[in-house]
């Protein structure tokens, strides 16, 4: 069995939730991004990562993305499941972001991220269990 952390930054809320039902599906341990650091996360066999779309379709830049960047360095051969929730623009966030981790060599689950509009509802929850599940099944 994969020893799978899954690893979230929420400024609403709803990536937070998106975060514990991909927990729920993956059966794994859930951590903020500022409750563990990137080699402390490197150190599991499986990563889900959450985060939304900020700005012009970034990825958090205060914790969210010096955290990946030193994380990046780490994804060679490794599981990793791409998820977060977004208000406006098109997904360009985790286009860039799932390009990022490919490029970094990481497995990723599923061959892209799972992107929810504003709130997840029980269709998109679902998702996230099923996309936890899915990465403990790689």
């Amino acid at each position: 069995m994969n020893k799978t952390a899954v690893i979230y930054w929420s400024g609403t809320g709803n990536t937070q939730a998106m975060a514990e039902a991909v927990a729920q599906g993956a059966g794994g341990q859930l951590f903020a991004v500022s409750e563990i650091s990137a080699a402390e996360a490197a150190a599991y066999d499986a990563l889900a990562l959450g985060c939304p779309a900020m700005g012009d379709e970034v990825l958090e830049e205060n914790e969210f993305e010096p955290f990946f960047s030193e994380l990046e360095a780490s994804l060679a051969g490794k599981k990793v499941a791409l998820f977060g929730s977004y208000g406006w623009g098109d997904g360009q966030w985790m286009r860039e972001w799932q390009e990022r981790a490919v490029s970094a060599g990481a497995q990723l689950c599923g061959g892209e991220g799972l992107i929810l509009n504003e709130t997840p509802d029980a269709d998109g929850l679902a998702a996230c269990q099923k996309l936890g599940a899915d990465l403990a099944a790689m």
